[in-house]
């Protein structure tokens, strides 16, 4: 048996399972529309919620610890922005070095 039949049989047996555990098998076609809607828009708010919120509450969670262990405050988006812009922008890289090379080349010209 190929790898996507086994998908998609897994996939039946789950739809099945879900039809059977909350009864839409029973359903006419409209009610079961009405239902899949509400599933629907209910599983995308969830899912936004999550991505829009749950980064700032860890933030928030990591701060908490961070007070408990240590006694002191901590602003973690600030240590992760300069976290990232010091691994992001280094002091002194090759491209400072062709910068200042390129101004010293256009002021000969």
């Amino acid at each position: 048996m190929s790898q996507f039949a086994c998908w998609q049989k897994w996939l039946q047996r789950k739809k099945h399972h879900f039809e059977l555990s909350f009864a839409v098998y029973m359903m006419t076609p409209g009610e079961k529309f009405a239902f899949y809607s509400i599933f629907f828009l209910l599983t995308a708010l969830t899912f936004i919620a999550i991505i829009l919120y749950l980064p700032h509450h860890i933030s928030f969670l990591v701060g908490r610890a961070w007070y408990y262990i240590n006694g002191e405050q901590i602003d973690v988006g600030e240590v992760v922005k300069e976290m990232s812009s010091s691994v992001l922008q280094p002091e002194t890289t090759g491209s400072e070095v062709l910068t200042t090379a390129g101004e010293e080349l256009l002021r000969e010209l």
